[in-house]
């Protein structure tokens, strides 16, 4: 029996490899765009326990130098709270090319999967009419034997 060949084959196999980069490349921006956000979080979670610390230190007491020190620790939290926000939108911005490039290598590689799909269903049609052929000529041969035989 024939065995099938698909020409494009190479082609195929390098789409699938680009898929699977680009889906480690996915999974690198994914994972950039987490530690972005986690970073995000921390700076917040920062934030507020100076802003609570300036609220107890305010009640009672009043340490003018500790009260300035807090105040420009939540000043500075806020200007690296406005930086990580500007990362994050670039990580999150990378991840969005990467799942863009990643889907355009998905639907290639379907593309070339698919055109294998119809070369092997023509492959199969082939030998069908082959085996048919072949079939038609057995039955045409005995028929032809038999009725020489009668004669």
């Amino acid at each position: 029996m024939a065995k099938f060949v698909y020409r494009m084959q190479n082609i195929l196999d390098l789409k699938q490899k680009l898929e699977e980069q680009e889906k480690a490349n996915f999974g690198l921006a994914v994972a950039r765009y987490n530690e972005e956000q986690q970073k995000l979080r921390d700076i917040m979670v920062r934030q507020a326990g100076y802003e609570k610390h300036l609220k107890d230190i305010s009640i009672g007491d009043i340490d003018i130098k500790e009260i300035r020190s807090c105040k420009s620790a939540i000043a500075a939290m806020k200007v690296a709270l406005r930086s990580q926000l500007i990362e994050v939108s670039k990580a999150q911005k990378a991840m969005e090319n990467a799942r863009r490039k990643l889907n355009a290598v998905m639907m290639e590689r379907k593309m070339h999967e698919k055109l294998r799909e119809h070369a092997f269903e023509e492959f199969l049609d082939e030998i069908d009419r082959e085996e048919s052929k072949i079939t038609d000529e057995l039955v045409s041969y005995t028929y032809f034997n038999n009725s020489s035989e009668d004669d």
